[in-house]
């Protein structure tokens, strides 16, 4: 199986990638990554032709200059892209994320997580999970059920089961994502959480959780959020990340108009986190 790399240039980058990003989802394609210039998407190339991306909104926003190129990526070569590029991290300097091919450090931390990203997203290298991280470590994940939205890798998953968490549910709309968070639960003895494949709409009937992560683009955010609402018990929890800190103050007030209160907020590199209870 091989993939596309679709490489979006986009100036001014905002608010067309994050439009782009959310357009590119509905078509099909199963990973991201952002840079200076714009978004690079990539795309099974069997699913793929130039012609479906003729009547992307972000290409006809008033004064934008929209360009990309096509490239294709044999799937053996990922992980040899992935091994290249993937270096360990280290959050708050308690949290160590590393990958299968990395040797073990020799200092001890707290929590220590082995990811195999593929193509799924959240490394903790993007700004956004490692946001996500450093805020779960000040929080009690003992005994609590917990839902990990857009899971990824399933690194945040991983991370409140390592913290206490009794189990949960951890979902993604992609493939790739699906299969990567089962392989990396194995990797890292994690198996009280259930992996689902796709959106909102999959989050088990009658579900309750005392956490809610959603690591998400605004717009899948701000659509969904009542789902996210409906299952979140009284008094829970629930962080956002996934957009700019210039969203605020339009996440906030939908997140206000369905009763939740916000409780932390912080920002780096103008990405953002917001945690709300319920």
């Amino acid at each position: 199986m091989s993939y596309c790399e679709v490489r979006f240039t986009l100036k001014p980058i905002l608010p067309a990638r994050e439009i782009l990003l959310a357009e590119l989802s509905e078509l099909g394609f199963e990973s991201f990554v952002e840079h200076e210039n714009g978004l690079s998407g990539y795309v099974q190339t069997a699913n793929f032709s130039a012609e479906m991306l003729g009547d992307l909104m972000a290409k006809n926003l008033p004064d934008q200059e929209f360009s990309f190129e096509v490239n294709e990526i044999a799937d053996q070569n990922w992980n040899a892209v992935w091994e290249a590029s993937f270096d360990p991290i280290v959050v708050d300097n308690k949290c160590l994320i590393r990958a299968p091919f990395h040797s073990a450090r020799d200092v001890a931390f707290l929590y220590e997580i082995v990811i195999e990203p593929k193509m799924s997203f959240g490394t903790g290298h993007h700004d956004t999970t490692h946001l996500i991280i450093s805020r779960m470590m000040s929080l009690e994940f003992q005994h609590k059920k917990v839902l990990d939205m857009g899971c990824g890798t399933g690194v945040l998953a991983i991370l409140a089961e390592k913290m206490g968490a009794s189990g949960g549910d951890a979902i993604d709309i992609d493939e790739w994502a699906y299969e990567n968070t089962m392989e990396n639960f194995g990797r890292n003895g994690c198996h009280r959480f259930v992996t689902i494949r796709g959106g909102a709409e999959v989050i088990p009937p009658g579900a309750e959780y005392d956490v809610i992560l959603a690591n998400i683009n605004r717009n899948i955010l701000t659509r969904d959020m009542h789902h996210y609402v409906a299952v979140l018990k009284p008094g829970g929890r629930i962080l956002f990340s996934g957009f700019y800190d210039s969203d605020f103050p339009e996440i906030d007030r939908y997140a206000a108009s369905l009763g939740l209160k916000l409780s932390f907020r912080s920002e780096r590199k103008e990405w953002c986190i917001l945690e709300y209870t319920k």
